[in-house]
Parts: structure tokens; sequence; C-alpha cells
């Protein structure tokens, strides 16, 4: 089994960095595989609702990281998505990254990039702004039918350096705490497959409000 986390700061070894490391190394314990992807500081593209990846089964614009991600998410079992707070929300640059990821997935029978596999947020902040990031994030998930991993506390870490988050112990906690309870759902998972047991689909119908 397999954990991809997903670092949306623009410094790669900051302080969303050492709390997705801690998640990483609980999973591990857990004999868990992990890979942390960064989503570097070159040009993000947000999306543009060009629709072209209905036509070619993935975005349109593919030369930043989005595409690639999205190829290592159909082998990955789990996800730990990592942002720091920027104006108390995530980054433009991973907001505009799961925003082309999430919806280039969602068309077609064989998207299943993201569906019914775990996962969850992880904030990074000085002082404040947490809990609304925590929020903004977890809405993508909500919408792909992704169960949604806690821990006793919200997923978030405090500080403004990696040596200062080092500090944050109840923060740290939290993480291995998330870690472990990924390991958990995701061996429950795989004890429900082997039983046989699936999810049924209902019909999906679209409404519009305006009449």
């Amino acid at each position: 089994m397999k954990v991809l986390l997903l670092n949306g700061s623009p410094h790669k070894n900051g302080c969303t960095y050492t709390a997705l490391s801690e998640v990483a190394n609980s999973l591990n314990e857990e004999g868990i595989e992990t890979e942390i992807v960064w989503v570097s500081t070159k040009p993000l593209m947000s999306c543009t609702a060009c629709a072209k990846c209905a036509e070619k089964g993935e975005c349109a614009f593919g030369k930043d990281g989005v595409n690639d991600f999205v190829k290592k998410a159909y082998d990955a079992d789990g996800f730990i998505f990592g942002s720091p707070v920027h104006y108390a929300a995530a980054t433009g640059a991973i907001t505009s990254f799961l925003g082309r990821a999430f919806y280039s997935n969602s068309h077609g029978a064989d998207a299943e990039a993201f569906k019914f596999k775990p996962a969850a947020m992880v904030a990074s902040a000085r002082r404040a702004g947490t809990t609304a990031t925590f929020d903004q994030l977890n809405k993508f998930f909500g919408i792909t039918q992704m169960p949604i991993i806690s821990s006793f506390y919200w997923n978030m870490v405090h500080g403004n350096t990696p040596e200062e988050v080092m500090q944050d112990e109840e923060g740290l906690d939290t993480m291995r705490q998330l870690g472990k309870n990924m390991a958990y759902f995701l061996k429950c998972i795989e004890a429900g497959r082997e039983k046989g047991l699936t999810i049924d689909d209902v019909p999906k119908r679209r409404t519009n409000f305006i009449r």
C-alpha cells in the first residue's frame, strides 16, 4: 500500500514538509509506503474551464506536474495534502494544482484516481488561518467520495520555521496520529476488499435550480 503526500508550499523543505514528514514516518512504521511530491515554485496555470480534459483524458496544460501527479495517483491508496496558510487560505499553487488534478480526473468511467481513496489535509501556519485552510481543501475530498481521515485534533502545526514546528509537540503528535489513523483505515479497506465488499453507485442526476 502507498500514500502520496503533496507539499503545496513554495518552500520544498519548510514547515509544511516537516509536518508531512512526521505523517510519512508514522505511515512507514505501519508498513505503508510513502512518497512526498512538491508542487515547486514554477508558474502554475489555474483551471480555465476549457473542458479539453474531457477529450484528452488529462489536463490540457500538462507541463507543470499536474498530469504526472494524477498518473501517480492511480497507483496510490491514500493521500495527504499539505499547505501553509496564505491570508487564511491554502496557497494559490496547491489550489490551482488540485483544481486541475481533480477536475481533469472527473470525466469518464475510468476516472478512478481519487474516488473512494482516503485523504487528509494538513495545514501549517505561524499563528492563525489554519482552520479556514483546513476546511477549504477538505472540500476537494468531500465531492470526490474520498473518506476524510482525521486525528485527535485538527491536522495542523504551528511555527515560522521547521525548527519551531519541531517544538510544537501537540502538532507533531497530531501528525503522527494522523499517519496511524490513515494506515488503519487503509488496512480496513484492504480487509474489506479481500472479503469482496464493494460500494454501489447511485445514479447521479444534475439539478438546475433556475426555473
